[in-house]
């Protein structure tokens, strides 16, 4: 029995040097602005875990971590709101919505926001589309929570534009995942699944964001002159070799 339990303990200790996690970067995904509660009380997220699990009656799913404000919110006020982002969002909605907690910030700020059937706050910046759900199951995941709600409204906000992936967020905007997210992947593991000639970092001297070559898939003296730092937006030309 000891010699079975350290077998799997290695095994799964292992498993990443198993997987080339680049692999996983190919899965599509959508990002979403998922946010729970009510005027008095509420939070939001970025999301790229949102789904259609049924048609009859239409049923959506999205994930969150246990540890997130909106987790808790989700859970009390049993409602959710899903905005769908554009390829053009910007470099605030990220920060706020993905590195900002909740609990020592109102991430509904300055924000065009309006409020739903359910008293849902539903963000309209940057958004093509909203959805807005009443939660009807919660699956326990382990370190996330799986929310299943029925819709409640949808409609259009700007359908003009184009709706970004985690895809173009990762690789044009040069975004990474917050800890929390589902797709979350340590940059100790990213660099040991890629092998790179040069290892330099550039850091933003705006907001402190440190572009690394050595987890990035684009070196950042490759990147376009209309790039812009993830976090604060500026541009690239304010990072300096650290």
């Amino acid at each position: 029995m000891y010699s079975i339990i350290c077998k799997i303990f290695v095994s799964c200790s292992q498993i990443f040097c198993m997987v080339n996690v680049e692999a996983l970067f190919s899965i599509t995904y959508g990002l979403y602005v998922v946010c729970s509660g009510d005027k008095e009380c509420g939070n939001g997220y970025i999301s790229n875990t949102v789904f259609q699990v049924t048609s009859e009656p239409p049923r959506f799913a999205t994930c969150c971590n246990k540890n997130n404000y909106t987790s808790e919110i989700m859970q009390s006020k049993g409602n959710f709101s899903v905005s769908v982002l554009s390829t053009d969002t910007s470099s605030d909605i990220f920060s706020r919505f993905g590195y900002r907690c909740g609990r020592e910030f109102n991430k509904f700020e300055d924000l065009s926001v309006r409020y739903g059937n359910t008293g849902v706050p539903i963000v309209l910046n940057d958004s093509l589309a909203f959805l807005e759900c009443k939660i009807v199951q919660t699956i326990d995941l382990g370190t996330h929570l799986m929310f299943i709600g029925d819709l409640v409204q949808a409609d259009t906000v700007d359908i003009s534009k184009e709706p970004i992936t985690y895809q173009y967020y990762r690789q044009v905007k040069k975004g990474l995942s917050p800890k929390n997210a589902p797709t979350y992947i340590d940059t100790a593991i990213l660099a040991k699944s890629t092998t790179i000639e040069t290892q330099k970092k550039y850091k933003c001297c705006v907001c402190g964001y440190i572009y690394d070559d050595k987890v990035e898939a684009i070196k950042f003296k490759d990147l376009p002159d209309e790039w812009v730092c993830p976090l604060c937006g500026a541009g690239k030309d304010v990072f300096i070799e650290i």
